[in-house]
């Protein structure tokens, strides 16, 4: 039986390729990676939010292809139950879609103001109302679910959630974003963990930048 493959675009600039990521790696799925050329056109333009189709990342499974990160997520879910990606308790994995859901389909206004770079950082940087707004929302819903389960996770253990919000914690990181102790707590267990770390490194020896991501606006 051939393994499973997973086709990423860029690990340094790419949120939605980290996330389809950490989901395979959390679920414990083994699979190969397939990276997409640096000048490939409709890899660029996912990252630079120029398409509205994401076809990337895209896991495929004996016979099943997914490319919606939340299709993959639910996906594994499926496959391996045991690696809980979803909450056991109906209430709780009602509230872990939601908000996976929310990460999925908004916030574009910090998406496109403080986009993915893992290599970057920019401190002091310029935050808009707008992007703040979103910001402000993210941290609302860190607090409730913390408060809620207790941590350390969103949802005590390690869920889709956190897969979901991990390109969230390096966009605060990388743009110096400022927090309050507990959620600073969050996001420096994040970064922190081995899957992270790795993805990091990775990305760290990508040669190839995108221009317009590197703008401090």
């Amino acid at each position: 039986m051939s393994r499973a493959t997973l086709t990423l675009s860029s690990k340094n600039y790419s949120s939605w390729s980290l996330r389809g990521w950490l989901l395979t790696k959390f679920s414990g799925l083994e699979f190969d990676e397939i990276i997409t050329a640096p000048d490939d056109a409709s890899a660029k333009a996912e990252i630079l939010l120029l398409s509205s189709s994401i076809l990337v990342p895209c896991l495929r499974h004996e016979g099943a292809v997914v490319w919606d990160t939340l299709a993959i997520g639910e996906y594994l879910n499926e496959i391996m139950p045991e690696a809980g990606l979803l909450p056991s308790d109906r209430i709780l994995r009602a509230h872990c879609r939601s908000i996976s859901g929310e990460i999925h389909s908004g916030f574009t206004t910090l998406r496109a103001s403080l986009p993915v770079n893992l290599k970057g950082h920019f401190p002091n940087f310029k935050i808009w109302s707008r992007a703040q707004a979103d910001i402000d929302r993210i941290c609302t819903i860190w607090r409730e679910c913390l408060a809620k389960s207790g941590g350390p996770f969103l949802f005590g253990e390690r869920s889709m959630a956190d897969a979901m919000y991990a390109p969230v914690v390096t966009r605060f990181m990388t743009y110096d974003v400022k927090l309050d102790d507990q959620l600073a707590a969050y996001a420096s267990m994040v970064m922190t963990l081995p899957e992270m770390q790795e993805w990091i490194a990775a990305a760290k020896l990508e040669h190839d930048d995108i221009e317009e991501l590197e703008v401090e606006y």
